[in-house]
């Protein structure tokens, strides 16, 4: 009896300490995981900022183009102009605050109308600035009179 007492005891004194190790590894591996996911969290916030300030940018374009579209092509039936490197500033605009379209430009390419059809081609540069980011989209649009 005596003798299986001492068994048991050896036994204990041989696992003591092992939980502890367990422990730090868990925690070690807890904050290894932890940290990982904080990283990643914050790269993903960072990629989509970047990914709203484009799709700005994008929209700057496209209106600087559908603005010059709306003058070379008037409602009212006289002359449009196609006048190469205007500037459009919309950041009095909400959503395109900071953002312009810049070098809009009108070519005519057609040297002279085919059958009284004119081809033209609008290129236009959106660009936009927030906190330090900048980011720059262009767009071509091609049109023809009727």
């Amino acid at each position: 009896m005596f003798h299986e007492l001492m068994v048991k005891n050896r036994r204990f004194n041989k696992q003591k300490g092992s939980a502890l190790v367990i422990a730090i590894f868990i925690i070690v591996v807890m904050t290894l995981l932890g940290s990982a996911l904080v990283r990643m969290t914050s790269s993903n916030a960072e990629t989509i900022a970047y990914e709203v300030i484009g799709t700005r940018a994008f929209q700057a374009a496209q209106a600087g183009a559908q603005k010059k579209l709306s003058e070379v092509f008037p409602l009212l039936p006289n002359n449009g102009l196609c006048l190469s490197g205007v500037e459009y500033d919309f950041s009095t605009i909400k959503g395109l605050e900071n953002c312009k379209a810049v070098n809009v430009k009108c070519t005519n390419d057609t040297v002279a109308p085919v059958n009284g059809t004119s081809y033209y081609t609008i290129t236009s540069t959106g660009q936009c600035s927030v906190a330090g980011v900048f980011t720059s989209r262009k767009i071509e649009i091609r049109a023809r009179s009727l």
